[in-house]
């Protein structure tokens, strides 16, 4: 018995499907189902009963709950006490992240942290993709992750800012509004350089639209990307909350929405005081961000 599978029981229980579980913890729902059944297997008592389309609790699962509530309560007040005894002094967080979110790590969260913390040394573990991430965390090399959600059940994961992905186009581009994804079929795009980290996000974003555009031009030269949508060269697939100038461009939202869940990701481990610090900074700004 671990506290991941008390998590994934809790939450089931509060969520009904196994499936709303894992959607509100950002983990697959196979890892999530196979940690429950793991549990029902270790302690020889079913846990959930199928109703319709969800779970209910068994009346074994009912105190089961009970007890893990109870734990995991536990759990986060003895936690609490590690943090307030440290406060962070003359101590080091290693953070994991992906090449695309770096710049919001280093130019965003980072600062903002060490104005609150100066005497914590941030060191960042800088990885290729999601996995580098996963695998930076489990074998400890790094205390913290900032990767695209979700990941996989034996991570842990806290959603920080969802973000939408837009159509920045010269105004005259007649096209349906809101935009849908199989317009961008055959359309002519700003992209980023081919083979970068940046390219590999919008070709993802494209892949999931069953799109295949036309690239009018690639570049990582982001300060120019906008520039060129003015002249006309072509459109632009970025996020709303990173354009700071749309004089002069059309920005329009997708129907269906297109978005990307970031988060902080750790093992299920005791985490460092400074690493609990940074997670409550994060959840904090990145609530902020929505008022």
């Amino acid at each position: 018995m671990n506290l991941r599978q008390l998590r994934y029981v809790v939450a089931t229980a509060d969520h009904g499907t196994m499936t709303s579980a894992a959607q509100a913890l950002y983990v697959a729902q196979p890892a999530l189902s196979r940690a429950v059944r793991e549990l029902e297997r270790e302690l020889g008592v079913e846990l959930f009963a199928r109703s319709g389309r969800g779970v209910v609790l068994t009346p074994e699962g009912e105190q089961v709950v009970r007890q893990a509530r109870i734990a995991l309560g536990a759990v986060e007040a003895i936690e609490g006490l590690s943090v307030a005894r440290a406060n962070g002094r003359g101590t080091e967080l290693r953070i994991a992240v992906t090449a695309s979110l770096e710049p919001e790590l280093t130019g965003r969260l980072v600062p903002g942290f060490a104005r609150r913390q100066p005497a914590v040394r941030v060191r960042v573990v800088r990885c290729a993709d999601r996995d580098a991430v996963a695998a930076a965390l489990r074998a400890g090399r790094a205390d913290l992750g900032l990767t695209d959600l979700p990941v996989p059940g034996d991570l842990s994961a806290h959603p920080f800012e969802q973000r939408e992905v837009v159509l920045v186009s010269p105004p005259g581009l007649r096209v349906r509004e809101p935009v849908p994804p199989a317009a961008l079929d055959g359309m002519r795009l700003v992209l980023p350089a081919a083979g970068g980290p940046r390219r590999a996000e919008i070709d993802a974003v494209l892949r999931r639209a069953g799109a295949t555009p036309v690239a009018a031009v690639e570049s990582d030269e982001r300060s120019a990307w906008l520039g060129w949508v003015r002249a006309g060269m072509g459109s632009l697939l970025w996020y709303r909350n990173q354009l700071d100038d749309t004089e002069g461009v059309a920005v329009r939202s997708f129907m269906p929405p297109i978005t990307r869940m970031i988060g902080l990701v750790h093992a299920h481990r005791r985490l460092p005081p400074t690493a609990r610090d940074f997670l409550a900074f994060a959840k904090e700004t990145g609530r902020d961000a929505h008022r």
